[in-house]
């Protein structure tokens, strides 16, 4: 049966400049740390990947930590450096706290519960019914204990942008370091992280074309994160633990490829989003969920199809050949309802109706119409279902 993808928020395919890096960087087995050629050759190909993931981020390649992936990144951000602003405040009564939203991906909520756990207090700052963050409410939140604030780039379920760069300067001059998670914005939409001010961010390869258990945290020349992973000299002595080489080089040329690309894809991308939006959204009972398009990144939507479980139309949409979802591929097989849609104002009955669809740049016009044949085939069918 013939596939079409649209579900690029969990996971994108290989690109064949990544793909070629991979199986290319297999020669170079050597380990990274060692000094002879081997190990120089191995050492190489993890540089020449840090320059490149630095060259799409607008950073230096000393401000990399290599990681597994967007989980430990989010974790060594947001729990290292909590932990080491709590390590070098003064003596107080008063607990260090941490603000973030409810709209984050569950790997930040993950990293902020077990902060939680270890004594810091946690704020949640309000959203609008489309997602949005507004910079005015985290004025209002910042307190002299605050050390840390996190908020994602983009939205992992409806693709809400948020005004990073205004978040982190509120958050600076409070005192404040700010985190944001990159990895449904790197490789979609300009990054530059220099511009956006922040003090850390995470990126994913396997968000943007490159192999999966890899990914980079941004950390802001002059911070140091208390290490997570201990063990080893590795990345700045920041993450222990001998380099992936060959999926680094995936991860690289994914960059590199991304970096070259990015203007074309995006505009490619969005066109054909805004296609399939409207198509979607003239099925009677259907709603969008998350802001207009030009606050959204390119390839997100999120739909909502009144009298049709969610679940039943993403297994409707499989049966026919169409790949979607629900949410975050994390938490996938979830009984419980989205918590960036209820956090958004939802009913929980609307949000076991949201559909997320998201679009690459292999997606094709003929797929797009496709696609939103079918849907309209399966809601008809599950909410027939339904009603007997």
């Amino acid at each position: 049966m013939r596939r079409l993808y649209l579900d690029h928020n969990a996971t994108t395919p290989m690109g064949v400049a990544a793909r070629e890096a991979f199986i290319n960087a297999l020669a170079d087995w050597g380990n990274p740390s060692s000094v002879h050629t081997l190990g120089r050759r191995a050492r190489n190909v993890v540089e020449t990947a840090r320059r490149q993931v630095a060259g799409l981020l607008g950073c230096d390649t000393d401000e990399l930590v290599f990681v597994s992936g967007g989980t430990e990144g989010d974790n060594l951000a947001i729990r290292g450096l909590a932990l080491a602003a709590r390590a070098q405040r003064p003596p107080s009564d008063k607990p260090p706290h941490v603000i973030s939203t409810r709209l984050e991906h569950p790997a930040v909520r993950g990293a902020l519960n077990e902060l939680v756990r270890e004594g810091f207090e946690l704020t949640d700052l309000p959203v609008s019914a489309e997602g949005m963050v507004n910079p005015e409410t985290l004025a209002a939140a910042l307190r002299p204990e605050t050390v840390l604030v996190s908020v994602a780039l983009a939205n992992h379920e409806v693709g809400a942008l948020a005004p990073v760069a205004a978040l982190a300067a509120r958050a600076h001059a409070a005192g404040a370091w700010f985190h944001t998670d990159a990895v449904q914005a790197a490789g979609r939409i300009p990054v530059r992280l220099r511009d956006l001010g922040v003090d850390a961010a995470t990126v994913s390869s396997h968000k943007l074309h490159g192999p999966k258990g890899v990914g980079a945290v941004f950390v802001r020349r002059g911070l140091v994160p208390h290490p997570l992973v201990t063990g080893g000299h590795q990345e700045y002595e920041r993450r222990g633990g001998t380099e992936n080489t060959p999926a680094l080089a995936g991860f690289g040329a994914a960059c590199a490829e991304a970096e070259v690309r990015l203007e074309a894809d995006a505009a490619q991308t969005a066109a054909l989003r805004d296609r399939l939006e409207g198509q979607l959204l003239a099925i009677p009972g259907a709603r969008r969920h998350g802001p207009a398009a030009d606050r959204r990144v390119p390839g997100t939507l999120n739909v909502g199809f009144g009298g049709a479980r969610g679940e039943l139309v993403v297994i409707g949409l499989d049966l026919e050949g169409v790949c979607a979802s629900t949410g975050a591929a994390c938490t996938s097989g979830s009984v419980e309802p989205s918590a960036v849609l209820l956090a958004m104002g939802l009913t929980v009955k609307e949000a076991r109706e949201a559909v997320r669809f998201s679009l690459g740049r292999e997606t094709t016009l003929t797929e797009v119409d496709e696609a939103a044949a079918l849907v309209a085939r399966v809601v008809e069918r599950v909410r027939a279902a339904a009603d007997k």
